[in-house]
């Protein structure tokens, strides 16, 4: 099963205390790196949720992100912590002092500020049980719009491998007649320049030209590097490295092709090669 690296999921969750949103985006990353942002009151959430998020993602940029808006029954029964509000109000009195530019703080200000609340403690569970179910909930989104978007890179994927393996047939299919015509092109010049060749000797030339565009092996591992790249799109896990190899492959032996190539036929396959690989291989940045 295929995985894209790029996603993106939202969930979100009303109730009596208030609302919760959670946003998930993913993007490509050569290993797995989290970010977590969340209010303060749920800090003690970020140890669990970054082992789901291992649990679910192995490689890929991903960025959490937790909005909680308490409803205003829920805002009623909030405590403020009046020491904190003091100090904060002492604190914000010596930085006017010194700065009187500064601008001073409003009451939205200082209601935002980590501590100034206190939610009651069991209340305050209830609504972190609630947003650790809905960061799975969000997760799960998040892991089925990766494996749509994968499954649609290893479509595009499949149908480079088509057209590339209808490259290498018809190059196969060329080689006899290039030899061919290589051959009767060393005719006709000498026959320009009135010199007679040895057959022994033309057959010589034919031979060594023969082995010098002789692409048979490079279109045999060009065959296998299909087939193996067709089997690692249905291995489950982390397979984006393994293709990511494969592309170097791939473009390895299109290289070749292309350095023996002695007619335009060859060159003009060689290089359409190698921009179906490349197309192949930016599509692989994706996949985890």
């Amino acid at each position: 099963m295929i995985y894209s690296m790029t996603a993106f999921a939202r969930q979100q969750r009303d109730d009596t205390w208030g609302s919760l949103v959670w946003e998930i985006r993913s993007v490509n990353h050569r290993y797995l790196e989290t970010s977590v942002r969340l209010p303060e009151n749920f800090r003690g959430l970020e140890p669990a949720l970054r082992d789901l998020l291992r649990g679910k993602l192995s490689r890929g940029k991903a960025e959490c992100q937790l909005r909680f808006q308490a409803s205003a029954h829920h805002q009623s029964a909030i405590r403020i912590n009046r020491e904190q509000v003091e100090h904060l109000a002492k604190a914000a009195a010596r930085i006017q002092s010194m700065a009187p530019s500064v601008t001073p703080l409003s009451t939205a200000d200082v209601l935002r500020w980590p501590g100034v609340l206190d939610d009651s403690e069991d209340q305050l569970e209830a609504i972190s049980q609630a947003a650790l179910a809905l960061f799975e909930a969000a997760l799960e989104e998040l892991t089925q719009t990766r494996q749509r978007e994968g499954n649609e890179l290893a479509r595009l994927i499949e149908a480079r491998l088509v057209t590339i393996a209808q490259i290498v047939t018809e190059v196969r299919q060329l080689l006899p007649g290039i030899l061919t015509r290589q051959r009767q092109l060393i005719v006709d010049r000498l026959a320009e320049i009135k010199t007679e060749l040895d057959p022994a000797r033309l057959e010589q030339e034919v031979a060594l030209l023969a082995q010098k565009c002789d692409v048979d092996e490079e279109l045999d591992r060009l065959d296998a590097h299909i087939t193996e790249v067709r089997r690692v799109l249905k291995v489950p896990g982390q397979v984006g490295r393994r293709l990511d190899f494969l592309m170097q492959e791939l473009n390895r032996e299109a290289n070749t092709l292309s350095s023996k190539s002695v007619v335009a036929e060859t060159t003009r396959n060689a290089v359409e090669l190698k921009v179906l690989i490349e197309q192949m291989r930016e599509q692989i940045q994706n996949i985890e």
